[in-house]
């Protein structure tokens, strides 16, 4: 897995032996909380297994607004980098295997490669795609009907419908699961 991880942000080889003993793999059961909502971060988590989502509270509802898979990397970017609470929880959708940094280690370790200019880029381009999946996130619940980002969610995303338990899905479409079941439903009559 970690050479996965080396292949997407080339280390210098004569540094990967140290930078490996700074990753700790973890099997994690589903619906364990990595994060709370409100604690500061320290870990950032690599994903062999499984699925991650990350959630905040709402009025008393849990809210979800993201999902990550295989080979994504997750963390409370903004808490773990300026030490402040996370404005969200991350938690395991399903059983995973996952490789987490402490922040300490990052650090140096992004310190000792801060001049290698391509993985600098690799992961400002990380970063900068989960910024562009809040956006469209965020764009698509001002412009687009929940039918509209259900289908979305289809077209562009159906292996979070083939993983994810309705509820977060609904949640994730800021719907209730009844409403989702209505789309479903709707739909199911259309293609009839």
């Amino acid at each position: 897995m970690l050479e996965k991880f080396r292949t997407r942000f080339p280390f210098p080889p004569e540094k990967w032996d140290a930078y490996v003993t700074c990753f700790n793999r973890i099997d994690v059961p589903a619906r364990t909380i990595l994060l709370r909502e409100g604690e500061v971060s320290r870990k950032a988590y690599l994903i062999e297994k499984g699925c991650l989502r990350v959630w905040f509270t709402n009025k008393g509802e849990e809210t979800t607004f993201q999902f990550f898979f295989e080979n994504n990397t997750v963390s409370s970017i903004e808490s773990f980098k300026k030490s402040i609470p996370s404005l969200f929880a991350i938690e395991t959708v399903e059983p995973c295997t996952l490789w987490w940094i402490d922040k300490t280690d990052l650090d140096w370790i992004l310190a000792e490669v801060s001049e290698r200019t391509d993985i600098r880029e690799q992961i400002l381009e990380a970063m900068f795609d989960r910024t562009l999946h809040y956006m469209q996130h965020f764009l698509s619940f001002v412009r687009d009907t929940p039918q509209e980002r259900y289908l979305a969610l289809l077209t562009h995303r159906p292996h979070i419908v083939q993983r994810v338990p309705q509820h977060y899905i609904a949640s994730y479409l800021g719907i209730s699961r009844v409403h989702l079941s209505r789309i479903k439903q709707k739909l199911a009559r259309k293609k009839s």
